[in-house]
């Protein structure tokens, strides 16, 4: 049996025991008919399902559970972000094997790489402490710079990945896409990484990729129209939102933020869906932005009246 039909069994019986607790049984008709439906042998004994248990709580430190007096086995599912994150990516794997027989029935977005070849380099120079060196292209730059930075973490934000470390130029905190980086190395020069610097609480309150710019986050209160609202229910903006408002004529949110301009840019995808309600510095702003937008769209038409 090969290692990926090993590891598409252990993520289909996962699937099975997150759905509902089971029996034995019950865990072995699915894994047939599976076996049937994917044209692999998924079919398992007692005795290799107790050896995948021990090999899912190895890999994905989930742990499958056995109640005795309903005789049926569960999975207590308080697994980390990172554990489904990997079984997340391997059911895109096992999609991008399939979409060249399968060309008819699945699209996936056409866009470039991510620059997820640094990751395990960048993840390396993290580890033990050593300097990178890089090319860096900037969007309104020409020509690339080089940069040589203290590695402090990795953040994904919309489908990018970026390197926040500190620039040993001018020893300050910054982000950068991995997908402009080039000419990676890892440096033979080490750094003390700094004691107070934790990637989670830095960008606690923080909506995407750029840093605390206050001294406090800022309480905002948003209203959406009931339609947009059941997106952002399902989809929130951020982790620290609340609901104040569920009705049928609004949907109004509390969020803690710094206002950053990555989180203005996020509010005007949302267009007249979206009203911002406090603090007045933020809504002044969004105000302003969409009128910028107005004002082009009145010059164009003007010129093409003229013409």
């Amino acid at each position: 049996m090969s290692k990926r039909e090993s590891i598409s069994r252990y993520s289909l019986i996962i699937k099975k025991l997150r759905s509902k607790p089971s029996s034995f049984q019950e865990i072995a008709d699915y894994l047939e008919f599976q076996s049937e439906f994917q044209g692999y042998d998924f079919n398992i004994s007692k005795r290799t399902f107790h050896r995948d248990k021990n090999d899912i709580l190895s890999l994905y430190n989930i742990e499958i559970l056995y109640n005795s007096a309903e005789k049926v086995y569960y999975i207590d599912d308080e697994s980390s972000e990172f554990n489904d994150r990997i079984l997340e990516a391997f059911d895109v794997f096992n999609a991008l094997n399939l979409s060249e027989q399968l060309s008819n029935y699945i699209h996936f977005e056409n866009r470039k790489p991510k620059g997820t070849g640094h990751l395990n380099t960048i993840l390396q120079a993290i580890k033990s402490k050593n300097l990178i060196q890089f090319d860096y292209q900037k969007f309104w730059d020409e020509e690339p710079s080089c940069r040589i930075v203290e590695p402090l973490a990795l953040k994904e934000f919309k489908n990018r990945w970026y390197l926040i470390s500190k620039d040993t130029k001018d020893n300050k905190i910054k982000t950068f896409g991995l997908d402009r980086l080039s000419q990676l190395i890892i440096l033979r020069k080490s750094f003390s990484y700094p004691e107070n610097f934790e990637i989670n609480k830095y960008f606690k309150n923080c909506f995407g990729i750029i840093g605390p710019n206050a001294k406090e986050p800022s309480e905002i209160i948003l209203s959406f129209t009931p339609l947009q609202g059941k997106y952002i229910k399902t989809l929130p903006l951020h982790e620290s939102q609340e609901i104040i408002t569920d009705t049928d004529t609004e949907f109004r949110i509390k969020l803690k933020l710094f206002i950053t301009e990555d989180f203005i840019m996020e509010l005007l995808t949302h267009g007249e869906t979206l009203k911002v309600i406090q603090p007045q510095t933020l809504a002044k702003k969004v105000k302003g932005k969409l009128e910028k937008a107005l004002q082009s769209y009145t010059k164009a038409d003007f010129l093409n009246q003229r013409r």
